[in-house]
């Protein structure tokens, strides 16, 4: 066994390199299956960051061509770009939005004319040839966008017909096995879908028009998720009228409970197509759940209510589709990255038919995560997983404990898990401690622990990255004066909050992060314009606290380096965020940087972009901590640092 060498935290040299993990594979966001062929959808970051349908079968292989990219942008975050029915594969194309049909060996066939309008979340009505779907209209000029369902004809182009409209927001529009009914979900601002939805089934006549409607379940303070038609005409939904995300089944005269279980059935619902459980031709449902913060999946009975879990070498699902007695779904662990998966329910046997990568990471260089819970504010308990350095070729100097960086997660409304990230494992094994933080307000724990976030957004999530830091450094696992704070979007919020108010930190970065709540509520994107309601308060009326809460307007009291990291592109935090506050930091004499990246949106999906972020992070905590990473990155520009 080689004699590790001494060297201090940081300066590790790792095989994780920031271009192995931007170049080194692909993003792997849904799964769709059709007859026993499983399709699924790739973000490929050396392909210009292109979103690519792929497929299992004798015809395996790419599905759209290298002209196209199947990526929606409703809501401007997406999802439910495709669907595949009978071999025919119908998806939105990202340059211009409109819904295409492929056939094997065809060209694409545009079925919607060009117009200023985007379509997500397919579903057949197969009697009637046509396509359901979710379409947002930006035609009127200076009006927030319009959304609806629509049916738009599979056999030529030609114009949608609407079907539903009125609300501010639809989704899962669902036509029943024998085409007579149509469900879906909807809301109004200032809800969030997690906040509160409304599932709606209505008699289709026989042309496919809309008849009588009634509403099936959801209101304001219930969150309705995924409706699906079984495959003998029975309706089922999650809903959280519990306080927990659990299956519902629609009766002839009642709702009925499937499973009632304080576990989490249900996700917030960011992007179209989510999906936490499918039907078996058994009758049973596969499905995943979240029970305190750890992912399952099980088998159903709904008729019973028993539940029998899967034992599979994946601790992370998502995109839950089925086929026959087969279940098909993205799966991940604390040492597998992210993979198609087809299970067989019968033999348990699990096959990947698509890794996110094809290159292994030797298993010495992974830090596994290490569940924690800590005490925080107001007597509570908050959650998160904790990654120590890790490398076998190193090891630290007697009495030196690692930096720290605090990771802050995006949404506000969303969560961390413990599967496989080389982002994180770039990190740990370069010596430097990472700890991925689940704040109130986080999914997987509950409605009560979401709703923590409910009007104390930039304090609840501050208090408890700050104090998950605070108990790292109490445990002696950490170095109390090497801390640092990081996220994207919300997480960078946190971040940049953390850094104002309170002096836990000791620098931090910002990825595409809001410093100024204020203009977000007044220039963001339809889906999200109102979501600050809900977690600050109404806007204008209490712009007092929207000013006592942003960092811009109380960049004197942030006294520590900062990174800005920025798209430029990007239409959910704008990139004047960023560049407003860097130039407060930067007048006030404090060392920052800002690196903004052209043809960005909200998230850094091109590869070379990917790459430099990371570096950039990496470079400038090395200067901020007083150590010189072993890697070759190209050097960044950091005002009021001296040599």
């Amino acid at each position: 066994m080689t004699e590790k060498q001494i060297a201090g935290y940081g300066v590790w040299a790792s095989p994780i390199t920031a271009e192995s993990i931007a170049r080194g594979g692909t993003r792997l966001t849904d799964v769709e299956t059709d007859g026993d062929d499983v399709y699924w959808q790739e973000m490929r970051p050396a392909d210009g960051a292109r979103y690519v349908v792929s497929r299992t079968g004798e015809a395996g292989g790419d599905v759209t061509p290298k002209e196209f990219s199947a990526r929606s942008l409703v809501h401007e975050y997406g999802g439910g770009s495709f669907r595949v029915f009978d071999g025919v594969c119908y998806f939105t194309n990202l340059t211009d939005q409109r819904i295409y049909r492929q056939t094997d060996g065809g060209a694409p066939a545009a079925l919607t004319p060009e117009a200023p309008v985007r379509y997500a979340d397919f579903d057949r009505d197969a009697g009637r040839g046509r396509l359901v779907a979710v379409a947002e209209d930006h035609s009127a000029e200076g009006a927030e966008a319009s959304n609806r369902i629509v049916a738009i004809g599979t056999g030529s182009e030609g114009e949608p017909t609407t079907l539903v409209e009125g609300a501010d927001f639809y989704a899962n529009p669902r036509v029943s096995p024998d085409g007579k009914h149509l469900a879906w979900l909807c809301w109004d601002h200032p809800s969030m879908p997690w906040d509160g939805t409304e599932l709606w089934v209505a008699a289709l006549t026989e042309d496919g028009a809309v008849g009588d409607r009634w509403l099936v379940a959801g209101g304001k303070t219930e969150s309705v998720f995924q409706p699906e038609w079984s495959p003998f005409g029975q309706l089922y939904f999650v809903s959280d009228r519990t306080g927990w995300w659990n299956l519902y089944r629609r009766g002839s005269d009642s709702i009925k409970a499937v499973l009632p279980r304080d576990a989490e059935f249900g996700l917030p619902q960011w992007v179209f197509r989510m999906s936490t459980y499918g039907f078996l031709a058994s009758g049973r449902i596969a499905c995943t759940f979240s029970e305190g913060g750890v992912e399952r999946l099980a088998v159903l009975d709904p008729q019973t209510g028993e539940l029998t879990e899967i034992e599979s070498a994946y601790s992370a699902f998502g995109s839950i589709r089925t086929a026959g007695e087969e279940v098909a779904f993205l799966g991940a662990s604390a040492t597998r990255r992210s993979a198609v998966v087809r299970l067989d329910i019968a033999t348990g046997e699990a096959t990947e038919l698509k890794r996110s990568s094809d290159t292994d990471v030797d298993p010495d260089y992974v830090s596994v995560a290490e569940p924690v819970a800590f005490p925080t504010a107001n007597g509570r308990q908050a959650y998160g997983y904790y990654y120590a350095p890790q490398n076998p070729e190193f090891v630290a100097p007697d009495g030196e404990l690692p930096p720290l960086v605090v990771h802050s997660h995006g949404g506000p409304t969303g969560a961390t898990g413990d599967s496989l990230s080389l982002s994180v494992q770039y990190w740990t094994s370069r010596g430097i401690a990472v700890v991925d933080v689940n704040y109130g307000g986080s999914t997987g724990y509950g409605r009560e622990y979401r709703e923590r976030l409910q009007g104390t957004w930039g304090i609840v999530d501050v208090e408890d990255c700050a104090n998950a830091a605070r108990y790292l450094v109490e445990r002696g696992v950490v170095d109390g004066a090497r801390l640092a704070i990081s996220g994207g979007s919300a997480g960078g919020w946190t971040t940049l909050c953390a850094l104002t108010f309170t002096d836990v930190f000791q620098a931090g970065a910002s990825h595409f992060g809001v410093s100024d709540a204020g203009a977000l509520a007044r220039d963001t994107h339809k889906f999200e314009s109102r979501y600050l309601d809900g977690l600050i308060g109404p806007y204008p009326e209490r712009e007092d606290l929207y000013d006592e809460r942003s960092p811009i307007e109380n960049a004197e009291q942030l006294s520590c380096p900062v990174i800005f990291l920025q798209g430029l592109e990007d239409r959910i935090v704008p990139p004047d965020q960023s560049a407003r506050m860097a130039g407060a930091i930067r007048e006030k004499g404090i060392p920052v940087a800002l690196l903004e990246f052209e043809g960005e949106q909200h998230g850094f999906r091109r590869a070379e972009n990917v790459q430099r972020a990371l570096e950039a992070e990496l470079y400038f905590y090395g200067r901020v901590f007083g150590f010189a990473p072993a890697d070759d990155i190209e050097p960044v520009e950091i005002d009021n640092l001296a040599d």
